[in-house]
């Protein structure tokens, strides 16, 4: 009869084993979800982290280029509203005759003078001339067609008269080369 209970006794010592194993694991189940939690939450923290960092970069990125933008290209309408100036200079001293160069010599020298002055402006502040010349092929992207003509003993698309030269401000066009253009059928 000494048997049975010691039987009893051990299956207590397995079954408190048991249980005690069941509870380490549950604790060790319970630290393990909690460290997948921390985890997600990090993660998700650092994908956060990185957008915004990437959303700064872009921040910054685009304000230099709006800030160049705006010093290249911030005065054009001012540069636009001088073109006329440009062209009633250039037009006053293309008009002046021998006879008025003899005369008036030194208010044309003036004259002339001011134009350099104003182009040395214009090429400081990044305003170079087009000047396109009669026998050129137009170029829809510089060039604005005031009229076309067919003009013997051209081609299609050759310039034969400026009216007007343009202007570019860095890269972009300000104001088209305003010019005649042949439309001689090939023959």
């Amino acid at each position: 009869m000494a048997e049975p209970k010691e039987n009893e006794f051990l299956d207590d010592i397995d079954e408190a084993e048991a249980d005690e194993y069941a509870d380490e694991m549950a604790e060790i189940d319970d630290e393990a979800m909690e460290l997948d939690e921390l985890r997600a939450e990090r993660d998700l923290l650092k994908d956060r982290f990185m957008r915004a960092l990437a959303d700064a970069e872009n921040a910054r990125k685009r304000s230099d280029k709006d800030r160049r933008e705006a010093e290249n290209y911030g005065g054009s309408k001012l540069a636009r509203d001088m073109l006329p100036v440009y062209d009633n200079m250039k037009r006053a001293l293309e008009a002046a005759t021998e006879e008025q160069r003899a005369v008036s010599g030194p208010l044309l020298e003036g004259v002339e003078l001011t134009m350099r002055e104003l182009l040395s402006v214009f090429k400081k502040h990044g305003i170079e001339v087009i000047v396109p010349e009669v026998g050129d092929r137009f170029d829809p992207q510089l060039h604005q067609a005031m009229f076309e003509a067919p003009v013997p003993g051209t081609k299609a698309g050759d310039i034969i008269q400026v009216a007007a030269e343009g202007f570019m401000l860095h890269d972009r066009l300000l104001r088209p080369a305003q010019v005649g253009v042949s439309s001689m059928p090939a023959g």
